[in-house]
């Protein structure tokens, strides 16, 4: 029944944004923390951004700083990746994440650490 679906990814050009959805289902975000992760070909799945249970804590992976935010929908139970200031380099595949918390001001860097995760959605920059 928990599930995780993400949407919103496509084409965008050098400079652009697009916001990618992660909808959640079967558990409240209220008890869990979520992570995207990204997979680009031939490397290895890295994290991005990272959200703790409360929705207060934050974390961001040093390529993205400055450019991504991570956000929460309570009434729609969603997680957001708001992507400004998109670069060639940020191709690839993204997965959000998500595990029940230790603590509400608990942040997860690690893959291990996570549960349960979506099936991904392709992001490609590109003129």
């Amino acid at each position: 029944q928990l599930q995780l679906v993400e949407s919103g990814g496509g084409l965008a050009q050098p400079g652009g944004s697009l916001r990618l959805s992660c909808a959640a289902s079967g558990f409240t975000l209220d008890y869990y923390a979520i992570g995207w992760f990204r997979q680009a070909p031939g490397k290895e799945r890295e994290g991005v951004s990272f959200i703790s249970s409360s929705g207060i804590s934050t974390k961001y992976g040093d390529s993205v700083k400055g450019r991504f935010i991570i956000r929460r929908d309570i009434a729609k139970n969603t997680v957001y990746l708001q992507m400004n200031s998109l670069k060639p380099e940020d191709t690839a595949v993204y997965y959000c994440a998500a595990r029940q918390s230790d603590y509400s001001g608990s942040l997860y860097y690690l893959r291990n650490e996570y549960e349960y995760w979506g099936q991904g959605t392709q992001v490609t920059v590109s003129s």
